[in-house]
């Protein structure tokens, strides 16, 4: 069994719904991380059944609006000299760029690929998004 150590100085992204951690991992660019980034899929959960968590062995900038579309009941938790400092909760971000791409074969982003794929909010209850290009819905 491999032991996954405490955290000093990090963040741990908590709750992700299982089966999404990997995506968070890749939209984060973790990957490219130069510290210690630990991805534990599966994991029990008496709230959510089970759940994926990621713990990142040092204090990095994140984009907690990918995090937010993705699932606004995910956790952040800030640590410091090993202790929970900070507890984050998300909402639904009002736009986001460049996480998702306009299915739309004739919206401008299609032809122009230097162009930010940029979405709005645009029904809260429901987390539809629009291009703001062309407007079509992204779910």
């Amino acid at each position: 069994m491999i032991s996954v150590g405490a955290i000093t100085n990090g963040v741990v992204i908590d709750h992700i719904p299982s089966g999404c951690g990997m995506e968070i991992y890749h939209l984060l660019n973790l990957d490219q991380a130069q510290c210690e980034v630990v991805f534990i899929k599966n994991v029990p959960s008496e709230k959510m059944g089970r759940k994926d968590i990621l713990k990142i062995n040092d204090a990095i900038d994140l984009n907690f609006d990918v995090l937010g579309y993705i699932d606004p009941d995910i956790t952040i938790n800030i640590i410091r000299d090993g202790k929970i400092i900070k507890k984050a909760r998300l909402e639904l971000p009002e736009k986001i760029t460049d996480v998702i791409k306009c299915k739309n074969p004739r919206c401008i982003t299609s032809t122009e690929p230097a162009l930010h794929h940029e979405f709005r909010l645009a029904d809260r209850e429901k987390g539809i998004y629009r291009c703001i290009y062309c407007d079509s819905s992204a779910k």
